[in-house]
Parts: C-alpha cells; sequence; structure tokens
C-alpha cells in the first residue's frame, strides 16, 4: 500500500529497488473529493496575544507531537489491516474538509470526525505501540497516538478517558478511551486521524483494506 497526500500532484514516480533490476511506474493520482466551505464578509475576530506561558506550552505539545509522527518503530502489524474504532458512529465532518474564508483557504481539517455519546468505548483498529498518551492536551484533550509500524500512526482526539499509557502495546480491537468533548470540541466526537511519513491520510480507506498474501 502507497499512502498520498490530501494535497498530492497528479503524477506521482515509484521506484522499487533492492530484489534485482530497478523498476520505476508512473502512477496517476485522482483528485480528492473534499467539503469546501466558502465564507465572504466575515469579519476577523480580535485575538490576544498569548501569555509566554500558554506559548510555553502550545510549543511543548507542538513538539511532543511532532516527535510521535516521526516514530518509524520495526512493527508490521498494519499488514493485518483495520477496524473502525467505533462500533456506532454518526459522521459530522469528512476527511479534507476545508473552509476558504474572505477567499483565504484556511488549513484542512485532516481528521475524520466520528459523532457518539460521550463515554462511547473507542478501540484500537489496529495493534501496534501507544506513542503518547494526554488527558489534558490544550487543542485535542485527551490524545492518544499509536504507531502501526513503518511510521504509520494514528491519533484519536478529544477523549474523555485515555486508557493506555506510553510505551504500551495494544492489539486490535483493545480498549484504548472513551469519546469526550474535550479540548477545542463542541460537542462529543472521535477525531481520528492518520499519517504516513508526513502525509496526511484518510484513516476510513485503510478499514477492512488487507495486504495480499
Amino acid at each position: 500500500m502507497i499512502g498520498f497526500d490530501r494535497d498530492a500532484p497528479s503524477k506521482a514516480v515509484l521506484r522499487v529497488a533492492g530484489w534485482g533490476p530497478d523498476t520505476t511506474r508512473t502512477l496517476d493520482v485522482a483528485k480528492g473529493d473534499f467539503d469546501i466551505q466558502r465564507i465572504s464578509g466575515l469579519g476577523s475576530p480580535y485575538r490576544g496575544k498569548a501569555s509566554p506561558e500558554l506559548e510555553a506550552r502550545i510549543a511543548d505539545e507542538n513538539r511532543r507531537k511532532a516527535a510521535a509522527f516521526a516514530s518509524r518503530l520495526e512493527r508490521d502489524d498494519f499488514r493485518d489491516g483495520f477496524s473502525s474504532p467505533l462500533k456506532d458512529f454518526r459522521v459530522s465532518a469528512r476527511f479534507g474538509g476545508q473552509r476558504i474564508v474572505n477567499g483565504l483557504p484556511r488549513p484542512p481539517h485532516y481528521g475524520i470526525d466520528l459523532a457518539a455519546p460521550r463515554g462511547t468505548t473507542v478501540r484500537s483498529p489496529a495493534g501496534g505501540e501507544v506513542l503518547l498518551a494526554d488527558s489534558g492536551m490544550l487543542f485535542e484533550g485527551g490524545l492518544i497516538m499509536i504507531d502501526h509500524g513503518q511510521g504509520l500512526i494514528t491519533a484519536y482526539l478529544h477523549l474523555s478517558d485515555v486508557g493506555v499509557a506510553r510505551g504500551q502495546s495494544v492489539r486490535r480491537g483493545e480498549r484504548i478511551g472513551a469519546v469526550g468533548a474535550t479540548g477545542r470540541a463542541t460537542g462529543p466526537h472521535l477525531c481520528w486521524r492518520m499519517k504516513w511519513r508526513g502525509r496526511h491520510m484518510d484513516p476510513m480507506l485503510m478499514v477492512g483494506a488487507r495486504t495480499p498474501a
């Protein structure tokens, strides 16, 4: 499997090396279907400067998240496929949605929001190792990040309960936490994100996918 970012170019060159002669292929990358909202005439709300303490906290949390996304554990849990982290849910925001305010594009939404009642069990969709587990992140609230091998990282945001610890190995289907509305959230939901070696991916594309035998 090869992952392409939300804004990947229309062409990509794949080169396979290491087993006999190198093989090169040019791949066509289809354009994604994303929800785009255009809002005009909206005034810019005043935002006061953050305190030095708040700026330091944001910088520290950003470093921790960046370190987790840079993980490259020698695991291959992804080979057994993925299942949904929630049994019952409603998709309240699709992956890749973006608002364009007064003609200026805002950063896309790099997760998929799965709305469910507060306290709903969240299960690990695949095996892996917990890279980060914190119940008090500023923006994400309760946050768990898991490496499923070779830099395929998933993140679970706004949790009301963080039921695992950093360094813990988890199995597919194991409970890792519960749905909440912590951090910057307006209602109970799970924001599920996936990143592979710096590329933002739609995690739902992995549900049910399996590697060839």
